[in-house]
């Protein structure tokens, strides 16, 4: 099965067994915690995840997620246009019990009755994917690095609080 809608709700189980495919869009408005850490976004994230069992009976989630997404510059506050493009493996389990034992190229997610709340997953993969710190390009920001100097710093740089100790060394000869 492919799709281009991802559900909200899926049986991993059902669609690993099975070995299903799906693909599709989620508008980036539709997910609450992003908007909460990056206000409103336009566009959407194309999702790609394919279901399968490992060698080993581990029913997995490989996934892809693609998206841009607009982050403040932390010199200047405006935004900045980020591309995220991640891909992840999760293992499917039932207990904390479970996720201790998978292998470490698992990622463990929790499915509770036979069913998982799919977007808050990829919403979890998309904010994990994000960078920590942004900033524009030096040449394409309006502030530049020397601007953001405090007095305190500008007046360390002209007031080295080691010349006193050169001082010293030359007293000595």
């Amino acid at each position: 099965m492919s799709t281009t809608r991802i559900p909200n709700s899926i049986e991993p189980y059902r669609l690993a067994a099975s070995a299903e495919h799906l693909e599709g869009d989620i508008p980036l408005g539709s997910m609450p915690r992003v908007i909460g850490v990056l206000g409103e976004q336009a566009g959407s994230c194309r999702v790609s995840l394919r279901f399968g069992t490992d060698p080993q009976r581990l029913r997995f989630i490989e996934g892809n997620l693609q998206a841009s997404v607009h982050m403040p510059c932390q010199r200047c506050l405006q935004p900045v246009p980020i591309d995220i493009n991640s891909e992840f493996l999760l293992g499917l389990v039932a207990s904390d019990e479970q996720a201790a034992q998978l292998p470490r190229q698992y990622e463990p997610v929790l499915v509770e009755n036979d069913h998982l709340a799919l977007i808050p997953v990829i919403e979890d993969e998309l904010l994990l994917s994000l960078p920590q710190v942004v900033y524009h390009e030096e040449g394409d920001c309006p502030v530049s690095r020397d601007q953001l100097q405090s007095g305190a710093e500008a007046e360390m740089e002209r007031h080295n609080p080691f010349s006193v100790l050169g001082a010293l060394k030359t007293k000595k000869s």
